[in-house]
């Protein structure tokens, strides 16, 4: 190698749009999680991405446009496989067991994206064209209430699509203060939700008039 070869700068490995996208939205999760929406910059995200900025607006067209496909999007295609595995059951036994599914499942999705939960908290407004951060929240929302409908006779005392959110609301709440709720010592992780589990399916059984 002479002297010239050394000063050569280094180039980049070309990559294809698609890589380059998807190494933009792993260091965009990773970014959004340490720093929310206002404190993670796209300057960061393409330098942790091994990118330049302006490849970044070209692969998307904005901060929020990156937001919602790094953060909404993964969560919204978790709700969507999980209403299509768990459709309404007819009997009452399968209901109650699907019922208890839905909140260890719910429990376990805010547990595992807790991080990203907590992004979407500090983003405020970057939700997209259609006004609802996770597009998919709304059919979850309505499958649960569907299983909610289908295990009551008569009027119900709360309406099924409040009480759906309600349960999601406790468990959510219940996910982000754990540090604020539960001084040390009071009990483990597996006990607490086994009471908001409880706590949920309780208003439920009650909800049945």
């Amino acid at each position: 190698m002479n002297g010239g070869d050394a000063n050569k700068p280094v180039r980049r490995p070309r990559r294809s749009s698609a890589e380059v996208a998807s190494r933009l939205i792993q260091a965009a999760q990773e970014e959004f999680r340490c720093h929310g929406y206002a404190g993670a910059t796209t300057a960061a995200i393409a330098r942790a991405a091994d990118t330049t900025e302006a490849q970044l607006f070209r692969s998307f067209a904005s901060k929020a446009a990156l937001f919602q496909e790094a953060v909404f999007r993964p969560l919204s295609q978790h709700l969507e496989r999980f209403n299509a595995d768990h459709p309404v059951p007819q009997d009452d036994a399968s209901r109650a067991d699907t019922a208890r599914l839905y909140i260890a499942e719910l429990q376990r999705f805010v547990t595992e994206h807790e991080a990203l939960l907590r992004a979407m908290m500090l983003a405020g407004g970057p939700a997209g064209d259609s006004g609802n951060p996770i597009e998919s929240l709304a059919a979850y929302f309505e499958q649960g209430a569907a299983v909610q409908s289908a295990r009551i006779e008569g009027t119900p005392r709360v309406d099924p699509r409040l009480m759906v959110r309600a349960a999601f609301a406790a468990v959510l709440a219940n996910r982000l203060f754990r540090d604020w709720l539960y001084p040390a010592g009071l009990a483990d992780d597996a006990s607490i939700d086994a009471a908001i589990a409880d706590f949920v399916l309780d208003g439920i059984n009650a909800n049945r008039g």
